[in-house]
C-alpha cells in the first residue's frame, strides 16, 4: 500500500474546547492508484490530506506512507520523509513572487540535494507546457500558468505519491479541465499514486476510486 491509515484521529483547539476534525479514519490506497476524496466543506478532507502528507500530526491511529511509519516521526523527520517521495499541489499556488518560474521549481530540488536541479526544473516546466516562460515571475503569469508551475514543482522530484487539494479551485472551467488533464498525464508518466481532493464529481470520475467524507469520517466508498 502506498497509503495505509487506520483509526486516524485529529483534534484541534484547547483542552477546554477541543474540536474533533478526524474521527477514526481508515483509508488504504494501493501503489499507482488514483483516489478522489469528496465531501462538503468542513468534512475533514484537507485535514486528512495534511495528516497523510506529513504536514500535520495526527493525535491517534497509525499512518504508513510510501513505506514509512509517519506515526512515530517528529516534524523534522516528516519534512525529510516528504522529500523526493511526496508531491503536493494546492488550490493556492504558493509560488514565491520574487523567484522566476524556473527558480520556483529548481530551488526546492536544490535544497533537497537533488542533482542538476535547474536542468530538471527546466525539463519539468517544458513537460507542463511552460518551456517558453522559464524567466517569468508569478505576477507575469496567468492563474493557469501559475498552477502549471506549481504542478511542475510537485512533480519535478519524481515523487511516488501526489496529493492535490482542490487544484482547480481558483481557475475558470476551461482552464481547470486543462489542469486536470495535465495532472493525470504527469501522474501517469511518473507511475505515481494520486489522492485528489475535490468538490467536482466530474473530476472524481477520472479516478480509479471515489471516497466520500462526512463529519470527519469516511462514510462511503465507491469503485
Amino acid at each position: 500500500m502506498a497509503i495505509a491509515a487506520h483509526n486516524v484521529t485529529l483534534t484541534l483547539g484547547s483542552d477546554k474546547a477541543p474540536v474533533e476534525i478526524l474521527r477514526g479514519v481508515d483509508l488504504e490506497v494501493p501503489a499507482g492508484a488514483s483516489v478522489a476524496l469528496l465531501g462538503p466543506s468542513g468534512s475533514g478532507k484537507s485535514s486528512l490530506m495534511a495528516v497523510l502528507a506529513g504536514l500535520e500530526r495526527a493525535n491517534g491511529g497509525s499512518i504508513r506512507v510510501a513505506g514509512l511509519d509517519f506515526t512515530t516521526m517528529d516534524e523534522d523527520e516528516l519534512a525529510r520523509a516528504r522529500r523526493g517521495r511526496i508531491g503536493i499541489v494546492l488550490q493556492a499556488f504558493h509560488l514565491l513572487p520574487t523567484m522566476t518560474a524556473l527558480e520556483n521549481v529548481a530551488v526546492p530540488l536544490e535544497l533537497a540535494g537533488i542533482a542538476d536541479p535547474f536542468g530538471r526544473a527546466a525539463a519539468e516546466l517544458e513537460a507542463v507546457g511552460l518551456g517558453h516562460r522559464l524567466t517569468h515571475y508569478p505576477a507575469q503569469l496567468s492563474g493557469g500558468e501559475q498552477q502549471r508551475v506549481a504542478i511542475a514543482r510537485a512533480m519535478a522530484s519524481s515523487p511516488a505519491i501526489i496529493f492535490a487539494d482542490e487544484p482547480t479551485g481558483n481557475l475558470d472551467t476551461a482552464t481547470g479541465h486543462a489542469i486536470i488533464d495535465l495532472i493525470f498525464a504527469r501522474r501517469a508518466a511518473l507511475g505515481a499514486t494520486l489522492l485528489i481532493i475535490t468538490h467536482d464529481p466530474e473530476l472524481a470520475q477520472h479516478c480509479d476510486r471515489v471516497v466520500v467524507m462526512h463529519d470527519g469520517k469516511i462514510e462511503e466508498r465507491a469503485a
